[in-house]
């Protein structure tokens, strides 16, 4: 298999390097043989996981960190135009390309699958990048979240499969051609980009028009917004659509999802008619959605079932996705990704049905003004399935404040939702707060999308003490 580097791509530098998204491309690329360089605003293990491959990273923004020899300046939506490297590579022309351009550039002589939905995406696609992998098909795959150790959210592979997580949230997955699209769930989201459903609704339509002639659309049957995108492409596009789930008229249907810990098994029905039954490692029915998803994904492109369904029962999850951090004093810590109420309300079901009558206490951290904004009731309303929650200041991420706009729009709605619910801004002081709040045999929940994972070992240590 060709593993060609596109001009600009042979010494590129990139912004932020150490994003989810950012590092796995640079790290294809560096495994592609380009000269790789980049800054980040901080340091991290994903960055020292860049400096082993032979990239090089600075901590912090400075004109000076770009090479006199850069070919190409790589950059995502969340990098602004003063920054200082940017406007480095402007005046000295040397051509800025979007994160989305370049994860294309590398699916050149491929056959894709690009996993989209509101929720799921990172999880889906490590489904898929894991069992190709125990397949021996040496996939080449680009992941929003690290399987195992830092910088495993992508490989370049010699086979023919590319696996590519394709990010709806500044439209950037309209720049990919994929064989096998997957399309989760369609949600209203990202409020700074999208005003209405409507606006969601054309940005995917226009993502499944970009799948290759002859290629297959996999949607889930169940989500109503996704049934909805169903119709509106049905008969549009030549490629045939494979639509699963538990409703009676999926195409791969879902005949039970019988929980065991930790652990579920499924049972589905083949476009065919073939029952199987396989084991998804991780608990919920929406990564049991999840796994049909890839397992149709993988039909399409002509895996055999059998081998494909055990194959996902490998896949034993992916980190800041219901990972288990530790226990110490009888109390268990997993961490979460969710920030979206469907998501969050998705992981405590799952916490819920896997715990039995375990005690769960949340730490939440809200992520983003535009989201709390447009969705800080619902998530308050999520965390009445906990027992008690913390709830931190909002991480603003690339947003500036909103006026009004606050944590307290989420207390509020939890505490008129009969939750219980404490109000946090110190980061500093959540280890002794949960330290008071838990016993033995508690489970204890760090849940968003910024910098609460980073509570986990703290709350540990806190426990053990």
């Amino acid at each position: 298999m060709a593993s060609a580097i596109p001009a600009s791509m042979d010494r590129p530098h990139f912004i932020g390097i150490g994003g989810a998204g950012m590092s796995g491309i640079a790290k294809i690329l560096a495994q592609r043989g380009a000269k790789v360089a980049g800054s980040d605003a901080k340091e991290s293990a994903t960055a020292q996981a860049l400096r082993e491959l032979g990239a090089t990273v600075h901590i912090g923004h400075a004109a000076e960190h770009l090479a006199e020899d850069a070919t190409g300046v790589v950059v995502s939506s969340a990098i602004r135009d003063d920054n200082p490297e940017l406007a480095a590579a402007r005046e000295r022309g040397i051509p800025v390309v979007h994160r989305s351009d370049a994860l294309a550039s590398l699916m050149d002589g491929r056959r894709p699958i690009a996993v989209a939905g509101t929720h799921g995406k990172t999880t889906t696609t490590s489904m898929l990048a894991v069992s190709l992998t125990s397949l021996g098909l040496k996939p080449s795959y680009a992941i929003g979240g690290d399987l195992d150790t830092p910088g495993s959210n992508a490989e370049h592979g010699s086979g023919e499969i590319f696996v590519a997580e394709a990010d709806e949230s500044d439209r950037s997955f309209h720049k990919y051609a994929p064989e096998v699209a997957i399309v989760l769930n369609v949600e209203l989201d990202h409020h700074a980009n999208y005003a209405s459903m409507d606006e969601i609704y054309e940005s995917f339509e226009t993502f499944i028009g970009r799948v290759r002639p002859g290629g297959t659309l996999v949607v889930c049957a169940d989500q109503p917004g996704a049934r909805e995108l169903t119709e509106k492409v049905s008969g549009r596009y030549d490629i045939e659509v494979v639509t699963y789930g538990e409703s009676q008229d999926a195409d791969v249907r879902i005949l039970k999802i019988n929980p065991r810990g930790l652990t579920s098994d499924v049972s589905v029905s083949l476009v065919t008619g073939r029952i199987l039954t396989f084991t998804v490692s991780v608990p919920g029915r929406h990564y049991a959605l999840n796994a049909v998803a890839a397992l149709a994904a993988g039909i399409a492109l002509g895996l055999p079932p059998h081998n494909l369904a055990s194959a996902l029962g490998t896949y034993t999850g992916v980190k800041r996705r219901l990972q288990l951090k530790g226990e110490a004093a009888g109390v268990q810590v997993i961490d979460s990704y969710a920030h979206h109420p469907t998501e969050m309300t998705a992981d405590l079901e799952a916490i819920r049905g896997a715990a039995a009558d375990t005690r769960v206490l949340v730490v939440f951290q809200p992520h983003l003004f535009s989201r709390t904004q447009e969705l800080g009731t619902e998530m308050g309303q999520a965390l009445a399935l906990a027992d008690a929650s913390v709830v931190l200041d909002i991480y603003p991420a690339r947003e500036d404040p909103v006026p009004g706009v606050t944590s307290a729009l989420i207390i509020d709605a939890a505490r008129a939702a009969g939750a219980e619910v404490t109000a946090e801004s110190d980061r500093a002081a959540i280890p002794d707060v949960i330290a008071g709040m838990a016993e033995p045999g508690d489970l204890v929940l760090t849940m968003g999308a910024g910098d609460v994972t980073d509570l986990g070992p703290a709350i540990l240590s806190r426990l053990g003490s």
